[in-house]
């Protein structure tokens, strides 16, 4: 027993050091590599849906600092800004001694970017284009963090609502839909936007997926020839609502009464929220369906 004892112990000990000298590696949304030498404990996020993701994956007591509307869940209002998408305290963030950067992808300054990566803190490039994005994002983050057990947890049951809506909705007929972004000027999403892949899950189709600008800019009078079954917008007081479209009654959605407006945050941060949104999105789209006028 000794003997046995004396030759598992070294092996032992071994592993232990290799283990404590590994690498966490894993690939960020831009396709680079992102490594580790340890768990990420001091993280700074640069977007509301990035700090809601780490929230997600069991590191939201790790971050120390934040920007501005990253206020979900509650305990997010507790942590310090460093600025917002278009600014960032360059400074306060050096402060703060982060040992990873969560980052969306082209939501920050590429030129206060560029000054961060030089002082060789990891970044982790943030920006989901598919709903099935999202529990990965999660799932990645836990890795970075060492949270591996919550955040598998967390994506198998975002992975696991997501196919509950696809098996609910999938043979569904189609809604041609037009998403508004914001109302004046008008701004909806292309093919390429994780909405349109909300679109998608719930049956639609979006009536602009062919525009080549992710975020274009489309009038009135390409709307009213697009002629939408439904149309949806994000709830907010700083977007113009759907209301500019009742001069038009013989507009299908208005005809109908298919206008919906959802509560923005559920929609406009590709965090684990979005899922529930997309949850709501079918339900409207159903609420189209079901108004249809039967053919005699």
């Amino acid at each position: 027993m000794k003997y046995r004892v004396s030759w598992i112990a070294p092996i032992w000990m071994a592993l232990l050091a290799a283990h404590a000298g590994a690498t966490i590696t894993v690939r960020d949304d831009a396709g680079n590599s992102v490594v580790l030498d340890k768990p990420a404990q001091r993280i700074v996020s640069l977007a509301p849906h990035a700090t809601e993701l780490i929230f997600a994956a069991g590191g939201g007591d790790r971050i120390v600092g934040t920007v501005e509307y990253s206020d979900y869940p509650a305990a997010a209002l507790r942590i310090s800004h460093v600025g917002n998408h278009q600014q960032i305290d360059i400074e306060r963030v050096i402060a703060l001694k982060p040992d990873l950067l969560v980052v969306w992808l082209h939501g920050s300054s590429e030129r206060q970017l560029d000054s961060l990566r030089k002082l060789g803190i990891p970044f982790f490039y943030s920006e989901p284009k598919k709903l099935a994005d999202i529990p990965d994002s999660v799932a990645r983050l836990g890795r970075l963090m060492g949270t591996e057990q919550q955040a598998d947890k967390m994506a198998a049951a975002e992975r696991a609502q997501l196919a509950s809506l696809a098996a609910k909705y999938r043979d569904r007929p189609t809604v041609r839909t037009f998403y508004q972004v914001w109302g004046k000027p008008i701004y909806t999403l292309n093919g390429t936007h994780i909405l349109s892949d909300v679109m998608r899950l719930c049956g639609a189709e979006n009536v602009f997926a062919h525009l080549s600008v992710t975020a274009p800019s489309v009038s009135t009078e390409a709307v009213l020839l697009a002629n939408p079954e439904a149309m949806i917008t994000g709830d907010r007081k700083t977007t113009a609502g759907l209301e500019i479209w009742a001069r038009y009654p013989d507009l299908l959605a208005v005809k109908n009464g298919n206008l919906f407006s959802i509560n923005a945050d559920l929609l406009n941060r590709a965090g684990p929220r979005l899922i529930d949104g997309a949850a709501m999105v079918c339900e409207k789209l159903e609420e189209a369906r079901s108004r249809r006028i039967a053919k005699p």
